[in-house]
């Protein structure tokens, strides 16, 4: 089994589409292939299931460490061919490395020993992508690059222009893609729409592996590849033997290797809809993951089955994100209305003044409620503001520099919940 992972120079090149490409068109070959997303996005992944027809997993150095990476490997038995996707620039990273890394690309590339398929968008230039490509290679001493493949290509001029720098700079052109409706995935401001809400997804997968059959060297990237070397087997303590989990187009971010590592564990998740106003089911814990509970702020403040059985739940309740928004007094939409939410915190969030807030999360937490580590690193990404957070904080929560962050989480009670979404225990 042999792997490689695709990256860019900066976000925006390319990466996700040429990786459903490809992984669609090595499955049309008949290859078993096995997705990994370098990083904390949890978007990516559910786009490569339905590209692979396999879960898909993230792998994060910076939240991460090597047992867990290497047993996460081992997800790729029975595949035959490793496409990995990178996040952001290729180096992007934090200043501060965490469990095994700083969370880039290039440190999992390296500490894997995989080849690095490089993506870059050749708009608004031509020879220069050899520099960009020559340098991304040079950064890191040891990075091996398997080839580039020039994205956006204008005309076959541009293409003959673009290829004669790559080669300059002695590196190999694996392919040139031109502009292609049908092709694009789109995006929302926390980055692609999910993979649920597209009804065409499925064509759009077929439209990327045409583009990619009919213009990357799929032999030469299949050359290159790497060995992959899983390790070890995932294990992760579930919050409980029978776990009500939240599971619509409201409440769909979830990592996962949790659900995978519950489950192992022995675990049953138990999925009911808060949009379609189901209730929580009898289990020994309610956990509602993140999502886009903004977009449905109407209906769920007038789902009035999942907010009384939410209500009467008997037994820890834990949100993340959006889910931790729900547990809240309020949610304020970004026209500016109030939403009535469970009021099982004090919590009132509002989109009214959008603000990004973006990065890894390391938190220590006293008491923690089940499924939360004492220590644990986690990723926070959201537009929603604080109006009120009146409850206990539930721990102490610093950015991946160090610094405080006022997002600390709430409990009351048996309710608890967090901004960021964990990866793994610290």
């Amino acid at each position: 089994m042999k792997g490689f992972l695709i990256s860019a120079p900066s976000s925006g090149s390319g990466k996700t589409l040429v990786t459903l490409g490809i992984s669609r068109a090595l499955r049309r070959r008949g290859l078993a292939v096995q997705c990994f997303k370098s990083g904390p996005d949890y978007i990516d992944p559910a786009f490569h299931r339905a590209a692979t027809g396999r879960a898909s997993f993230n792998l994060d150095t910076w939240a991460m460490g090597e047992a867990t990476i290497r047993a996460l490997l081992t997800e790729a038995v029975g595949a035959d061919v490793v496409v990995a996707e990178g996040s952001m620039g290729l180096h992007d990273g934090v200043a501060r490395p965490g469990a095994w890394g700083r969370g880039a690309s290039a440190d999992l590339a390296m500490a894997l020993n995989w080849p690095v398929v490089l993506v870059i968008d050749v708009s608004g230039q031509a020879q220069t992508c050899g520099a960009v490509a020559l340098g991304c290679q040079a950064f890191r001493p040891g990075l091996r690059l398997a080839g580039v493949i020039l994205n956006k290509v204008a005309s076959p001029r541009h293409e003959r222009l673009a290829r004669a720098g790559i080669e300059a700079a002695g590196l190999r052109v694996l392919g040139a893609l031109p502009r292609q409706k049908g092709a694009e995935v789109p995006e929302r401001h926390l980055g692609l729409v999910q993979a649920e809400e597209l009804p065409q997804l499925d064509a759009v997968l077929e439209a990327a592996a045409d583009l990619i059959s009919q213009h990357v060297n799929l032999d030469a990237i299949l050359t290159a590849a790497a060995e992959v070397a899983g390790q070890g087997a995932l294990h992760l303590a579930p919050p409980g033997q029978r776990i009500a989990l939240a599971r619509d187009e409201a409440f769909s971010f979830i990592y996962p290797h949790l659900l995978e590592g519950w489950r192992r564990a022995g675990a049953e998740v138990l999925t009911f809809s808060p949009l379609a106003d189901q209730a929580p089911p009898k289990a020994d814990i309610c956990w509602l993951p993140g999502g886009y509970p903004e977009l449905h702020g109407g209906r769920l403040a007038q789902a009035d089955r999942f907010m009384t059985g939410l209500r009467a739940f008997d037994g820890p309740i834990h949100g993340e994100c959006g889910g931790y928004m729900v547990l809240g007094e309020a949610l304020i939409d970004g026209q500016g209305v109030r939403h009535p939410m469970a009021g099982l915190l004090g919590l009132v969030t509002s989109f009214e003044k959008r603000k990004m807030h973006l990065g890894y999360r390391l938190a220590e937490i006293a008491n923690p409620p089940p499924g939360l580590a004492k220590r644990c690193r986690g990723h926070e990404f959201h537009y929603s503001n604080i109006v009120a957070q009146p409850d206990e904080p539930l721990g102490k929560v610093v950015d991946a520099d160090g610094n405080l962050v006022p997002e600390t989480g709430s409990r009351r009670g048996h309710v608890t919940g967090t901004y960021f979404h964990m990866i793994a225990e610290a």
